[in-house]
């Protein structure tokens, strides 16, 4: 891990109508990182994940990600909103692994990895799918590269999805809950390939429950609730003696359930 500074958030605020889904959230996380977010339903880690990619666009604050503003463009001493080609210039840098996996269905698990290169990174066909192949073996799935979504496990998919996000070369990868989907015996396999990509360096911002995960593979931890991040630290802190009497509420409720 470096000390360079991948992702930054600075007072982020964020409200659906009356409700305030997050409120001055300020979070930094250095390149090679691993940082797990946790928290109760609606704390607004994933608000803050989809944020980060700008699937949502902030109230107020500011967010950087890879030395440069998100959603913004400086002119001066003004700024002004990026139009969609922008943000998708901007996106191509952060990965994102959702709970659902989000694979097209009609396509194969190796057409799946191959379509963004191709059609937003300009890649030949022919690099693209070597390159596809090597993730797919990477991720445990050279034997399904032919396979579609329907003929996969619900991990095989995850591990497909993952496959998909590097395909795109980030230097940063989101993944929000990406094992809340699976059946449990299904859990581990998806956690052996994001604790093989935290080992390569990657960095890596987790929302997650698996609080072994986040004790056992990840740099720090972040806890939230009531869209305010409440306490951040290194993980073996944070998960076995937190200073907040709210973070510890909930990893003993998490502990027992």
């Amino acid at each position: 891990m470096s000390d360079e500074i991948l992702v930054k958030a600075v007072d982020v605020s964020k409200t659906f109508g009356d409700f305030k889904a997050l409120d001055n959230v300020n979070l930094e996380v250095r390149k090679g990182e691993v940082c797990c977010i946790i928290g109760p339903s609606g704390s607004g880690k994933s608000t803050f994940l989809r944020c980060i990619n700008l699937l949502e666009r902030i109230d107020s604050g500011a967010i950087w990600a890879n030395g440069e503003l998100i959603g913004y463009r400086r002119e001066g001493d003004k700024l002004y909103e990026m139009n969609d080609a922008q943000i998708a210039r901007q996106r191509r840098g952060i990965g994102m692994v959702f709970q659902r996996f989000n694979l097209f269905p009609h396509k194969t698990a190796l057409e799946n990895v191959t379509e963004g290169p191709v059609h937003v990174l300009g890649e030949t066909p022919k690099a693209a799918r070597e390159h596809a192949l090597a993730l797919l073996a990477s991720v445990g799935l050279a034997e399904k590269a032919g396979n579609y979504p329907a003929e996969l496990s619900g991990g095989q998919q995850q591990r497909v999805a993952i496959a998909r996000a590097l395909g795109m070369r980030p230097s940063l990868i989101l993944f929000d809950e990406p094992t809340s989907a699976l059946d449990p015996e299904l859990v581990s396999e998806v956690l052996d390939v994001m604790n093989d990509l935290a080992a390569s360096g990657m960095t890596m911002i987790v929302v997650t429950h698996e609080m072994g995960f986040a004790r056992n593979v990840s740099n720090n931890t972040a806890f939230m609730d009531g869209g305010k991040l409440i306490e951040h630290g290194p993980s073996a802190r944070i998960l076995s003696q937190p200073d907040n009497p709210r973070t510890a509420d909930f990893i003993r409720a998490v502990r027992r359930s």
